[in-house]
């Protein structure tokens, strides 16, 4: 349907839509140049205007109607939402928001993630030797964030590279502090996010890995990501006591967002099989998991409920999200294509749990009325609310 018929979008959201569509069809780079740039001007409207939710709207809409153009949408916005150019006394600088991910588990408790001063001090002076090019200047929020803490829009990610952007560069009567929320859900595996601009004059490389060595190398992203990895540890060593953590490459805030969120899942579900050994008192030979595909209008995600064997109550369950087309569609896909329940199920087994059973179809997601909490499913297929036995441990050991 042309955009221009859609009378429940605004004239915003259609312009979106129809900038889009006539770059999806483009059919030479000059041409994209062309509707590049008119649709960076459109969105760049948006995202610096009063707080609205028009590119999310859009993307709902292509989401249903015309999947190519979706991603050819999230990419721009993606882009230019995470990244800009300002004017600082006189002189042009490029920005870009980016994330030094680390993900954690423990049969514990992990950190809120708060950052002395000395701590932002020292990761700052780590990462301008280690990750950033020579010129660069940086600025990092002082706390270690969670998704849940994170940009729920475009416009919000805008501002925070705005906000952080003037702090790099020392625009005291224009900076503001980015404002979280206080208390992160206790969790026994999570993604956490050093996140910050990095500021370069107009055109010059951002990370080290752009620097030549010599006339034909450049320092390797590999390297460059070992020191980060090992400097961070030392650093970040008294908050994450009695947990296994891993830091990723530090990179553009999106990319790494989606790569936290892949690495994060078996974590998620280690912690949950060991913590349930430990608490619960119920090795992997003593549970039962259940493994069901959920979603609206898809698979979105697999839920995975535990419940002690011989029993149909859920005890506890651990989601696995969905991360791309191929993923939604792997229980279809056999040619050489790893299955998604058949990679949760090899993950289990690794944790000694034996019964695990896989059920057909795909599942409302549903969750408690009351309390928000998703519900998970058994062996006979029904999804239920997550109750511990009375027994259960559920006193939280502190490190930090």
């Amino acid at each position: 349907m042309p955009a221009t018929t859609l009378p429940r979008l605004s004239r915003d959201a259609q312009r979106l839509l129809s900038l889009t569509e006539a770059l999806s069809r483009s059919g030479s780079r000059l041409e994209d140049i062309y509707w590049e740039d008119l649709l960076a001007v459109q969105l760049n409207k948006l995202l610096l205007g009063k707080k609205n939710k028009i590119v999310e709207t859009a993307l709902d809409h292509l989401l249903v109607t015309d999947i190519n153009a979706y991603e050819i949408l999230v990419e721009q916005a993606e882009t230019l939402s995470e990244s800009t150019r300002l004017v600082h006394e006189g002189n042009e600088y490029d920005v870009l928001l980016f994330s030094a991910p680390l993900v954690a588990w423990t049969r514990y408790q992990l950190p809120q993630g708060e950052l002395t001063t000395g701590q932002v001090t020292d990761l700052i002076a780590h990462m301008q030797a280690s990750v950033a090019a020579p010129d660069a200047r940086l600025a990092i929020i002082p706390r270690l964030v969670n998704f849940d803490q994170m940009p729920q829009s475009f416009q919000e990610t805008r501002s925070w590279i705005q906000q952080l952007a003037h702090q790099a560069l020392d625009m005291s009567g224009e900076a503001q502090p980015i404002k979280l929320d206080g208390e992160i859900d206790s969790l026994l595996a999570d993604a956490r996010f050093l996140v910050g601009a990095i500021v370069v004059p107009k055109g010059q490389p951002l990370f080290r890995w752009q620097i030549k060595q010599d006339a034909n190398t450049f320092i390797s992203r590999q390297q460059c990501h070992e020191d980060w990895a090992h400097g961070s540890a030392t650093i970040l060593a008294p908050l994450f006591t009695g947990c296994h953590v891993e830091f990723l490459q530090p990179d553009a805030y999106y990319v790494n967002s989606r790569e936290a969120d892949r690495r994060i899942r078996p974590l998620a579900l280690k912690a949950a099989v060991t913590w349930l050994q430990s608490a619960a008192q119920l090795s992997g030979g003593e549970l039962l998991a259940v493994i069901a595909g959920c979603g609206d209008s898809g698979i979105e995600e697999y839920r995975i409920g535990f419940s002690p064997r011989q029993s149909n109550e859920v005890i506890y369950g651990c989601i696995w999200p969905v991360l791309s087309k191929e993923e939604a569609a792997s229980d279809s896909m056999h040619d050489g294509h790893v299955d998604v329940p058949d990679e949760i199920s090899d993950l289990l087994k690794e944790m000694g749990v034996s019964d695990i059973r896989r059920l057909p179809g795909v599942y409302a997601p549903e969750f408690c009325d009351d309390c928000g909490a998703p519900f998970f499913p058994n062996a006979l297929g029904e999804m239920l609310h997550p109750e511990l036995p009375e027994e259960t441990d559920l006193t939280p050991i502190h490190f930090h």
